[in-house]
């Protein structure tokens, strides 16, 4: 069934645009004339590229981000501040490792204001809808990822919201786990009279989309504007073997890969400097290896490095990028051996260390990039957004999310700047965020 849906608007975005502050002074538009409603009973997906601005529109629509142009109307009065009526489930989960499931929800329904009376019966109801009877008292880290997600959906709609803004709620879990993960949320949301009454979704997954949305909105990219919106109007539950799941999938294709309707002009993104992708490996594990060369005279064997530490060879090898990279090593043939820099690293004070790596990052120029925006944004401080919109045109064939987590990893070691994962805002490291 599909719920009953009476037309009201929840929700609207009116003209939207949005910019972002490049390195040399000049602004990035990464929205342009966004016109979106939400309507009461439905649910609607942004579906579009990486680097499009999905979550951007979906962080406008909750009030996180003021819009350089335009406004976000609830129930048709100008939204100033947060969207109270609105609650968001992250992509990455976002729980406090520190609480059990139980206290993750509470700490929400304190926050916004739930008498104390009311708080336990909420958490156990809310545990209860989505699944994880007999793990209020465990901790992120004893649950999967999709026990995980779980709870961060326990805790959007725990406080009844009557919009549930989900951001790619199912990237982070395996494909059976986010086909279960689907239907109940949707099941969820059906049930009669029940918060949330409407839901919007921010998804690069075309299957999901013809799975779960009443309506599609279809976004290019550099910037962001709408480019058609497709009703979905196949009954549920949808069978995603069916004749007609199939046709809408090849049409949104068709859409986003251009064949159905061409593509809107592109503006020229950020300068044409080039930006180096990053080896997916920890500081930490950097400093292993440099410590391990130090015991040996400097200098090893790539295999025996392997062999030695009894690691997988492809990560040892991804491990000395990321020292190459910093120029902490170099790679004359099979051998890895410090480099001047990676001697006086190694002999240094953890504190000078620091100092050391901080220096050998701002040769790269992605960390530079991010280093020129904040020391130039009025508030020394700038958005997960911003950042992952460079990864992606720059490096549109990486994947950005672990890219991005990299990164913070590495800025964060050399002390180059602070990342605060409740604001999503990347700072100097002197600065609050």
């Amino acid at each position: 069934m599909n719920k009953d849906n009476n037309g009201t608007i929840l929700c609207a975005a009116v003209g939207i645009s949005h910019e972002f502050p490049k390195p040399e002074g000049n602004r990035l538009k990464v929205l342009d004339d966004i016109n979106l409603q939400i309507r009461s009973g439905e649910v609607v997906a942004l579906l579009g590229p990486s680097g499009c601005g999905k979550s951007t529109i979906l962080r406008i629509l909750a009030g996180l981000i003021k819009p350089a142009a335009g406004e976000v109307r609830t129930h048709g009065e100008k939204l100033a501040g947060l969207n109270k009526g609105a609650a968001i489930v992250f992509q990455g989960f976002a729980l406090y490792p520190w609480m059990t499931v139980s206290e993750n929800i509470e700490v929400v329904l304190r926050s916004t204001g739930y008498p104390a009376a009311e708080i336990d019966a909420r958490v156990q109801e809310t545990v209860r809808m989505v699944g994880l009877t007999g793990f209020e008292d465990a901790y992120p880290r004893e649950l999967s990822g999709g026990m995980k997600q779980r709870v961060g959906i326990a805790r959007a709609i725990a406080v009844k919201p009557e919009l549930l803004f989900m951001d790619e709620p199912f990237s982070q879990v395996d494909a059976l786990t986010a086909e279960s993960l689907r239907a109940e949320v949707l099941d969820i949301w059906e049930m009669a009279g029940a918060n949330p009454q409407s839901i919007l979704m921010v998804s690069h997954d075309i299957k999901e989309v013809v799975y779960m949305a009443d309506r599609i909105i279809v976004l290019g990219a550099h910037p962001g504007r709408v480019r058609t919106v497709v009703e979905n109007k196949m009954p549920r539950p949808r069978d995603y073997r069916s004749a007609e799941f199939q046709r809408l999938m090849e049409r949104l294709h068709d859409i986003i890969s251009g064949h159905e309707m061409p593509d809107v002009a592109v503006e020229p993104a950020m300068p044409p400097s080039f930006i180096e992708p990053l080896p997916n490996c920890s500081a930490g594990e950097i400093v292993g290896l440099m410590e391990y060369l130090d015991a040996r005279g400097g200098t090893a064997d790539v295999f025996q490095i392997s062999v030695d530490t009894r690691s997988e060879f492809g990560q040892i090898i991804t491990i000395v990028k990321g020292a190459e990279m910093l120029d902490l090593v170099d790679t004359p043939k099979r051998l890895v051996a410090l480099t001047p820099v990676g001697r006086m690293f190694i002999k240094a004070s953890p504190e000078e260390r620091k100092n050391v790596w901080r220096g050998q990052m701002l040769q790269l120029n992605l960390f530079r990039t991010i280093k020129d925006l904040i020391d130039k944004h009025p508030e020394q401080a700038i958005s997960k957004e911003l950042v992952q919109e460079i990864i992606v045109m720059h490096m549109p064939f990486e994947n950005y999310e672990p890219l991005f987590d990299n990164l913070i990893r590495w800025g964060r070691y050399g002390n180059l700047f602070s990342y605060d994962e409740t604001s999503e805002t990347i700072s100097r490291p002197d600065t609050p965020a």
